[in-house]
């Protein structure tokens, strides 16, 4: 014979901060599942687009069919060993970087200093260097990313003796900067504020002890 069971749900505001816990760690792990990250990856873009690099794109399904292309720009995170960011790309010299960085990011000092150490080197070498940026391996860190440099010199000139380790320093800081960025927003996300801020605005409702109802 079925059987009726009635159970008494309760909003967050209405838990014990034992369940209310709880109820944190619920929507953490199985609730936070969207892609949280792509404001700093759109962020990233644009970064990238001032300093001169040209993300690679591949190919991802979409639900309806087809396919769209997003940026190669991958992460792991946040607290293992071989947890960090990198990107696929090209990059060459962008006439006023450090300058139009700074109208773009007025307090970010790290991105200052990137483009700046970017346009010291290319003043160097008559703004003709371009670098090749992919993906190796199966960690996602500044490491896995290899990084070859070249001049392009109508003469045949090499580069200064530093430029390699320069550029690919900075690029590698580049990508150093975006893990912090990913982090930081993950932890804004998952702050007890903004879980609780969420719980609220979806109407979710726990048992007594702070397990998810229904």
């Amino acid at each position: 014979m079925p059987e009726i069971v009635e159970t008494t749900v309760y909003r967050l505001d209405e838990l014990s901060e034992g369940a209310k816990e709880k109820a944190r760690v619920w929507y953490r792990q199985g609730a936070f599942d969207h892609d949280w990250f792509e404001f700093v990856f759109d962020d990233f873009e644009r970064v990238c687009e001032i300093l001169g690099v040209r993300l690679r794109t591949r190919a991802v399904p979409l639900y309806g069919g087809g396919t769209r292309q997003k940026p190669c720009i991958f992460f792991s995170g946040f607290w293992s060993q071989g947890d960090g960011a990198s990107y696929e790309g090209n990059y060459s010299h962008a006439k006023g970087a450090a300058r139009n960085i700074r109208d773009y990011a007025p307090k970010d000092g790290e991105l200052h200093r990137i483009a700046d150490a970017l346009q010291a080197i290319q003043r160097r070498n008559f703004y003709q260097l371009h670098a090749t940026i992919s993906h190796r391996g199966r960690y996602c860190h500044e490491y896995s990313m290899a990084i070859s440099v070249g001049r392009v010199s109508p003469v045949y000139q090499d580069m200064t003796a530093e430029a390699e380790d320069d550029v690919t320093e900075a690029l590698r800081d580049l990508a150093r900067w975006l893990y912090r960025r990913l982090e930081r927003e993950y932890e804004y996300q998952t702050s007890d504020e903004v879980v609780d801020e969420t719980i609220v605005a979806n109407d979710y409702t726990f048992t007594a002890s702070g397990r998810r109802f229904g």
